[in-house]
């Protein structure tokens, strides 16, 4: 801290640190005897560090992210938000988002990989796109996430069922619009939010095609439009129920238990697992194996994995890869090269 003058002014000036920033202030005097009282009575104010904005806790930014993602993403994906940021809280006590770092953090997915693998690698994939959003936000300024590798859990091939065994699910659902959504599920490999959602504009019976559309209510995991075609065992599923919709809104959703009332996700994937366990199936069957189910009989039929990845509207072919084990004709036709 000193005074000094130039000829820009004729008064003394005071130079100081605050935060490890430079401030200049007048004197407001040209005597150098004043101007060296101004300085030994001058105290250095404390400047507190700007606050952007009021969400600085986890918890406070949790339920804003919440609040933010349930516009756009499914049931199952809000519940593992909450899910992860309920066990990172447990860890590292409601911290503010500043004080995190990379080392924390990776003791907290590091610990929760010793007793649960996929438990971490769930919590690093939902806490690494919400801090993702932190950042665009503001509110911290980089991912401390980015620095940690994601946890490696072991790869298992997805389980999938035959016709004959969605025929036994099916003799076991009571309800036919349940028997109708099943069917429909199986033979699209729609996910069960596109499913809850499909309403019969978006069913082209003359062209045979399904549109899973985005709207303001509904916007698909990979934010994109796909069409997907009726095959034949499909379209008498869709035929025997129009009749009884024909004159409603073609806006009207094609599977519901009270008209014009959607069925929630929850629903139907509790639906599906009391059947299963009525059929007496693999306990491990749930409403996501008929995606899987569609996909292996695609595969095992000698479709192309690039075709596959259209239909079931995965982003990255890596993804839909799943399901190569399944080309048996094509790894059979490489080991005989040898």
């Amino acid at each position: 801290m000193f005074i000094s003058k130039n000829q820009r002014s004729p008064y003394y000036k005071l130079a100081y640190l605050v935060n490890g920033k430079r401030r200049i202030l007048s004197t407001k005097t040209s005597d150098y005897k004043e101007a060296q009282k101004f300085l030994a009575n001058f105290q250095v104010p404390v400047e507190l560090p700007e606050v952007k904005n009021k969400i600085n806790t986890l918890s406070s930014f949790q339920d804003e992210y919440i609040s933010y993602a349930s516009g756009i993403k499914s049931s199952n994906y809000i519940r593992s938000i909450k899910l992860s940021f309920k066990q990172l809280i447990s860890f590292t006590g409601n911290m503010n988002l500043n004080f995190l770092d990379t080392k924390t953090l990776d003791k907290f997915i590091n610990s929760t990989y010793s007793h649960a693998p996929k438990a971490a690698l769930l919590y690093y994939r939902t806490l690494k796109a919400a801090f993702s959003k932190a950042v665009v936000w503001d509110y911290i300024s980089a991912n401390p996430f980015k620095k940690i590798k994601a946890p490696k859990t072991v790869r298992t091939f997805p389980v999938f069922i035959s016709p004959e065994d969605i025929q036994l699910i099916l003799s076991s659902t009571p309800q036919q619009y349940l028997k109708d959504l099943f069917t429909t599920a199986f033979y699209t490999g729609m996910r069960e939010a596109e499913i809850a959602n499909l309403k019969w504009s978006w069913i082209d019976l003359q062209q045979n095609t399904i549109t899973v559309q985005c709207s303001e209510e509904f916007t698909t995991k990979s934010k994109k439009e796909r069409i997907i075609p009726i095959c034949n065992s499909l379209k008498n599923v869709l035929l025997n129920q129009f009749p009884k919709v024909i004159e409603l809104d073609k806006n009207s959703f094609v599977f519901t238990r009270i008209s014009g009332i959607k069925l929630t996700e929850d629903f139907i994937s509790k639906q599906f697992k009391k059947s299963v366990r009525a059929a007496g199936l693999d306990d491990k069957i749930h409403f996501h194996t008929l995606r899987h189910s569609f996909a292996s009989m695609l595969v095992q039929r000698g479709v192309s994995l690039y075709v596959v990845k259209e239909l079931l509207g995965h982003e990255d072919l890596s993804t839909t890869q799943i399901y190569s084990h399944l080309q048996k004709q094509n790894l059979m036709d490489a080991v005989n090269l040898l």
